[in-house]
Parts: C-alpha cells; structure tokens; sequence
C-alpha cells in the first residue's frame, strides 16, 4: 500500500493555494472544478501531496487541535525569518526537545498547524 495524498477542506482556494505555493513551497499539480460549488486542486511534491477541496458555500472549516503537516527544512532559522517577513504568525516554538532536532509551527489560513522541522544529525 502507497501513501496518496492529504486532503484538506479550505475555506478560500485563492488563499489557500498561494500559502502552500508561497510559503511551503509545493508546486500546482492540477485545478478543477468538481461539481456546483465545489473546485479541487492538487499540490505536491515527489510523494508529498496535498488535496485542497473547497465548497463555495461552506464558511467554517474544522481541525483537531492535535494534527499538523511537517515539513523538512534545511535551516530552522531561513525558515522563521520567512515566515516572519511574510507577517506569518509563530503559532508556537521553536522547540529543540533533543540535540537532533528543532521545530516550529504556524498555522495555514485554514488554521491547520504546519510545523517545519530542520534534523541537525550530521
């Protein structure tokens, strides 16, 4: 069995794809309308993929508190000082909880958790 996609209900499209374009940096597959009121696109990455579906007459979307997107990231610091010229909020961190690791975490217009991770094992 393969892994295929996420799949993230989103409030706006415009603003959600140019967040995931924009900010974690993955690339538009594919946009397509899916019915009345309802469009999907497509983002990734090598096997990293994420479904965004909005539905035009859906205002709220909902995710657990629990659950974020993590994303490697070479450097920890580039990384928050992007976010923080793109007015992007630091929802939490950075954390460091053993020698080999780092992260933080932001959330998505949506108000998913995305944390970007940098692995400091050489």
């Amino acid at each position: 069995m393969k892994y295929c996609w996420t799949t993230l209900t989103v409030k706006n499209m415009d603003e959600s794809l140019k967040f995931y374009q924009e900010v974690i940096d993955l690339p538009l597959l594919k946009r397509y309308p899916a019915g009345p009121n309802t469009e999907i696109a497509f983002l990734g990455n090598g096997e990293t993929q994420i479904e965004l579906i909005c539905h035009n007459n859906q205002a709220e979307t909902a995710f657990g508190s629990d659950i974020s997107l993590g994303f490697d990231v070479e450097s920890l610091d580039t990384m928050l000082e992007y976010v923080r010229e793109k007015g992007i909020p630091i929802h939490s961190g950075p954390f460091q909880p053993n020698p080999n690791i780092q992260f933080f975490f932001i959330q998505d217009p949506n108000g998913l958790k995305i944390q970007f991770v940098q692995n400091l094992m050489v």
